[in-house]
């Protein structure tokens, strides 16, 4: 098998089976170009629908961003609802929204239907703010499902005084994103499917009734093809390559210290706040470590001098967490594009791309892969709510210079409003 990064969700694979390299010819009814969620999630319809999808990844199921994020299953898209609404209008911004939301359960039945081993789903994800007002979150709150919190009830679950206002999302929850796609991978293998890894793309073929992935030491062949490469899209496809921008992202793991992290967290809910890029962190190891996340760049960057930022502003946060160590850190790149918004839909005919999933949960790739599936098998038309959404330029070298000035400046606005309270 294929290095893994040293994440610690890669010292805990619950199982650690090997996959075979790319050798020879191999011919299916739809190749899938990467291994992580939304391609995983395609194949997976595909191969319930009766197709025998042929999984291509360069390195390891899960070996991107995929398997080295928090973790988080939520609805919601990172472009917000209001831009949503702004471009598709109101009705096909409620259909993205419920399709979003039928994501989490996609992810949840997922878990739970194959008992993946390790996926360890915990309920709830509370979504933090540090300034004033706090009218929308109330707005949201719905009985059973969502909570609004005020500065009594967030104490009950953080004892931090940099949070005003708070929601706990009982549907939303949170995974070990490792375990869960090799899960998913298995589903796939036991329906048929096959899936090949250490093999990268060399070329492909999207013109004709045949579409072709050439790798080192073979090829494969389908009258259908699914790129689903993320944030390591490389240059085979000119077009998919210019729509996307590639961020890195930073996660750091502390040591174990249950005891001292009960002072500063008493939930297993995990935690986002609501700032541009704001920190995302939960409890990991049955309350036995701290995973904290955040920070982004647009170029590769000092992964300790990142890690010292991190943990500059976690003790921010928590300033009675000084004495914790931090053990590991990790980064990652997520492909965003410029509208902020997944690109789901067709490149040509029967070619066709699920990617720029940064920002906005892990279900969004469970709805992704689940509706280009259904797309290919002709069974529903859903992925033409996407359609809005397409492969616009991101705008290259001077695309992903405004992305960091924009992040500084949104950083910027962020602790403005903060300090105002």
């Amino acid at each position: 098998m294929p290095a893994y990064p040293d994440t610690w969700y890669a010292r805990t694979l619950a199982e650690t089976r090997d996959r075979p390299v790319l050798t020879g010819t191999v011919r299916g009814d739809c190749l899938v170009v990467g291994g992580g969620f939304a391609g995983l999630f395609a194949a997976l319809g595909l191969a319930r629908g009766g197709m025998r999808p042929v999984v291509i990844e360069a390195q390891a199921v899960g070996w991107g961003a995929s398997g080295r994020n928090g973790g988080f299953v939520s609805a919601g898209f990172a472009c917000g609802a209001a831009a949503i609404r702004a471009r598709v209008g109101l009705v096909r911004a409620a259909e993205l929204q419920a399709l979003s939301a039928e994501g989490v359960g996609i992810m949840r039945a997922t878990i739970r239907d194959l008992a993946i081993p390790g996926a360890d789903p915990v309920p709830g994800i509370l979504r933090m703010r540090r300034h004033e007002p706090g009218d929308d979150l109330r707005a949201e709150a719905e009985p059973g499902r969502r909570d609004y919190l005020d500065l009594a009830a967030i104490a009950a679950h953080l004892a931090s005084d940099r949070y005003r206002h708070g929601l706990l999302d009982h549907d939303a929850f949170h995974i070990h994103p490792l375990n869960t796609l090799r899960g998913i991978a298995a589903e796939v293998e036991r329906l048929g499917g096959q899936i090949f890894e250490g093999s990268p793309a060399q070329a492909i073929a999207l013109d004709g009734p045949v579409k072709e992935v050439r790798t080192p030491h073979g090829r494969a062949e389908a009258g259908q093809i699914v790129l689903a490469t993320g944030g390591y899209t490389g240059p085979l496809v000119p077009r998919l390559r210019r729509a996307m921008l590639p961020i890195a992202t930073y996660v750091m793991l502390s040591e174990a210290a249950p005891e001292l992290l009960a002072t500063a967290i008493r939930t297993r809910a995990a935690v986002g706040d609501d700032r541009r890029a704001g920190d995302y962190y939960r409890l990991v190891a049955g309350g036995e470590r701290l995973l904290w996340g955040g920070r982004i760049t647009t170029r590769a960057a000092d992964l300790p001098g990142i890690t010292r930022q991190l943990r500059r502003e976690m003790l921010t946060v928590y300033p009675q967490l000084a004495p914790l160590k931090t053990e590991l850190a990790w980064s990652g790149l997520m492909a965003y594009a410029r509208h902020l918004m997944p690109q789901i839909g067709a490149l040509a005919p029967g070619a066709w791309h699920c990617t720029a999933f940064g920002g906005h949960g892990l279900n969004t790739t469970a709805i992704g892969g689940t509706v280009l599936a259904e797309a290919i098998l002709g069974t529903s038309d859903r992925v033409e709510a996407f359609r809005p959404f397409g492969l616009d330029w991101a705008g290259g070298p001077a695309g992903l210079a405004a992305a960091q000035l924009t992040y500084w400046a949104l950083q910027a606005r962020d602790l403005w409003r903060e300090r105002r309270g």
